[in-house]
């Protein structure tokens, strides 16, 4: 969605911050992600499956750095679209294929694969789905495969977090405290192996020149500036992640299935 078609007043926290033009929508940014490609161990011809794959930028990431084979599944078709023309452009089509569908119906996927990549998705889910989509990760892993994941965190309050989170990204998000998560991902039968914290820099000025770049940080700042409905969004999420600051974070963990 653009900011022309985009309805602010409904529209969610990462689709809202997606208008404004950050690509990197996850809460600990790229030195998280670097963080789980480290553990990951990539070696070329390996397969990844990445769940919601949006425009497909890590997905083109891993195969120039990684010479993996990567399939990427993608609800939005707007974001699909967008993501084979990246695709093509990059000369990868040989080794990315983007599919539209949902992450809730993974079983239609009937490949196995070495790794399932998810970033920023399972916090957007309810316990109930959290629960199913990580058991049919489990089922779209080889036997050993290992499962990355990037999410945020709540040291605590973790009911009055959630609240506030839903209120201002439209999304009825339930980030988990560190032993809440490792504990629902080993009762889907993935085993944590590795996994770290840190504080959640989502709109940190630091950190989005880190994530973005600084001529990239000018035009998304511009784009918030000169838009009032897309400025009071963010600003709305900005104050709430200030709020909590010393309770909200992120957790990256790669776990294995068993």
């Amino acid at each position: 969605m653009t900011k022309a078609t985009l309805n602010f007043q409904s529209a969610s926290g990462h689709q809202v911050l997606a208008a404004a033009g950050k690509k990197i929508l996850r809460p600990g940014g790229r030195v998280a992600t670097e963080q789980l490609f480290q553990w990951a161990g990539f070696k070329p011809g390996e397969t990844v499956l990445e769940l919601a794959s949006s425009f497909g930028y890590t997905a083109i990431a891993l195969v120039q750095r990684y010479k993996v084979h990567v399939v990427g599944i993608e609800k939005n078709p707007s974001s699909v679209a967008r993501a084979r023309v990246n695709v093509a452009a990059a000369g990868m089509t040989d080794q990315i294929e983007i599919i539209e569908g949902d992450i809730f119906h993974l079983d239609k996927i009937t490949k196995q694969f070495d790794y399932v990549l998810a970033e920023a998705i399972l916090t957007m889910q309810s316990p109930s789905g959290k629960a199913k989509i990580l058991s049919a990760i489990r089922d779209r892993l080889k036997v050993g495969g290992k499962f990355l994941s990037h999410e945020l965190l709540a040291r605590n309050q973790e009911a009055e977090i959630n609240r506030a989170l839903a209120q201002v990204i439209r999304v009825n998000s339930t980030p988990y405290s560190e032993s809440n998560w490792i504990a629902t991902f080993e009762a889907a039968g993935l085993k944590v192996q590795q996994h770290q914290t840190g504080a959640m820099g989502l709109l940190n000025l630091r950190r989005l020149i880190q994530d973005e770049g600084i001529i990239d940080t000018v035009r998304i700042l511009w784009n918030i500036l000169s838009c009032p409905q897309l400025r009071e969004r963010v600003l709305a999420m900005h104050r709430v992640f200030q709020q909590y600051q010393q309770d909200l974070g992120y957790i990256v963990l790669y776990a294995k299935r068993v």
